[in-house]
């Protein structure tokens, strides 16, 4: 009789005591364990069977698995084990609904591009009905490969911005502002009435940051840029804006305003630290200066660049002077796709072959134009970029043992010269689970692909002739 007492007060103890153990964890929303994870954060942790505590959308803790379980309960439990958790890929450049124009003119320089196909094109076909398709495919294909935020560039933003929300992705997204009429706004003063609609709508939302997106320093003038950097400095908007694209634009700029488009903005206060600059082909060493002083984001494009034969953006020396330089893709019409996968074992080699300098670009600094460098380039990188305590939970989840990645030595070498947009398995955005296993969860693909089919032949039928350069 006294041993069953003390047995089962011993039990009654036990039981108590892991009754408190379990009271003591602190509920989160998500965990995700057992996987390598590529922090990003100051010091590059790499931690081998770690794991990441989640709740309301941010980073609550990230350690070694055991310690995550010792110390966090969740209601939701993702297990990474034998996978790498990186954080959400960053795309700096797009102009997402193009999407729709993906392959219709290729093989051109940028000029005969643009104004012999493109802006046609967009003339006859974009509404924003066509604007929420695009979005929606473009949405779905960065989703697939692992992309958590991206900055844009188009016509009809507002409706960007709702899909993209509704989407549950991040975006830095602009409205354009341009000196000639465009599908959605005829007049500068149209233009700068969205924007700042815009601007008011989505300004402190979670996941949607409002920019404007002066086209570029040919296209808009200098008094219209003067007010766009007055409405960001009222606002607090970035500006996005295409600067130093080609030799042509370069030229063209000193032949007519007697300075470089870096030069020129300069001289009228138009960069600052909320400028998002595009390409940045064709900077002086003296321009890199400026716009590391002035704080100004620069976006590296190099498949787009490489396609249109803009030339190649002295990469090596922005990193070796810390230039806040991401990766983008440009829009899938210049591209022809939105992976940044691609890009980034692009940007390594690329660089490695102009240079003939096998050491520069390295996959761990291709790696980090992709997140952490990226946000920076986007003025975002108190927010993403990496996978630290406080920060917005946008992780992405990737396989490690496909043959492509079979054997594994050095980790960054592994992601950027060897893994695919296929190898991504789970995506989360704002702690929210928006990809698992491969099936996206907030979109839907056999809409978005028939949606997109139909569009194809509406695109056909308004260009005639015209779809198609002639060879």
């Amino acid at each position: 009789m006294k041993r069953a007492i003390t047995t089962l007060l011993v039990l009654t103890i036990l039981g108590a005591s892991t009754t408190m153990a379990q009271k003591r964890k602190t509920i989160v929303d998500l965990i995700i364990r057992g996987g390598t994870v590529v922090t990003m954060d100051g010091s590059r942790r790499v931690i081998e069977n770690g794991g990441v505590a989640i709740k309301s959308g941010r980073i609550v803790a990230v350690s070694k698995s055991a310690e995550i379980d010792r110390d966090y309960a969740a209601r939701e439990i993702v297990n990474a084990t034998g996978k790498v958790i990186i954080p959400g890929l960053i795309n700096g450049h797009t102009h997402v609904p193009m999407t729709l124009f993906r392959g219709l003119a290729d093989d051109l320089d940028l000029q005969e591009w643009l104004t012999k196909y493109i802006f046609p094109a967009e003339a006859k076909n974009v509404t924003e009905e066509f604007v929420r398709v695009g979005t929606r495919l473009g949405l779905a294909e960065m989703i697939r490969s692992g992309t958590t935020t991206y900055c844009d560039m188009y016509y009809f933003e507002d409706a960007i911005a709702d899909e993209t929300y509704k989407a549950g992705m991040r975006g830095v997204l602009g409205e354009t502002v341009i000196d000639f009429p465009v599908p959605d706004n005829k007049t500068n003063a149209e233009a700068m009435a969205y924007a700042e609609r815009f601007v008011k709508k989505w300004n402190g939302n979670a996941l949607i940051v409002p920019a404007i997106a002066p086209h570029a320093p040919y296209t808009v003038s200098e008094e219209h840029l003067k007010a766009i950097r007055a409405f960001s400095d009222r606002t607090g908007a970035p500006i996005v804006t295409h600067i130093s694209e080609t030799k042509r634009e370069v030229d063209d700029s000193i032949n007519a305003k007697g300075a470089s488009p870096i030069d020129y903005l300069n001289r009228i206060g138009f960069l600052n630290n909320r400028v998002i600059a595009a390409h940045v082909v064709w900077p002086s060493a003296e321009e890199l200066g400026l716009l590391k002083k002035l704080g100004v984001g620069i976006v590296h494009n190099p498949q787009s660049n490489m396609k249109l034969a803009s030339g190649v953006a002295p990469v090596p020396e922005m990193l070796k002077e810390d230039l806040p330089v991401g990766l983008g893709t440009d829009g899938a019409a210049s591209n022809n796709d939105l992976n940044l996968w691609e890009e980034m074992d692009t940007a390594a080699k690329l660089h490695k072959l102009i240079s003939r300098d096998p050491k520069v670009v390295s996959a761990a600094e291709a790696f980090e134009m992709a997140t952490i460098r990226g946000a920076r380039a986007l003025h975002l990188e108190k927010e993403i970029g990496s996978i630290e305590k406080g920060k917005r939970a946008d992780l992405v989840i990737v396989d490690l043992d496909d043959l492509n990645q079979t054997p594994y030595y050095n980790i960054y070498s592994d992601l950027v010269y060897a893994t695919k947009a296929a190898d991504v398995r789970t995506v989360i955005i704002e702690g929210r689970v928006i990809m698992r296993d491969r099936r996206l969860l907030t979109l839907n693909e056999a809409t978005i692909k028939a949606d997109a089919r139909r569009y194809r032949e509406r695109i056909v039928r308004s260009l005639g002739s015209q779809t198609v350069p002639e060879d």
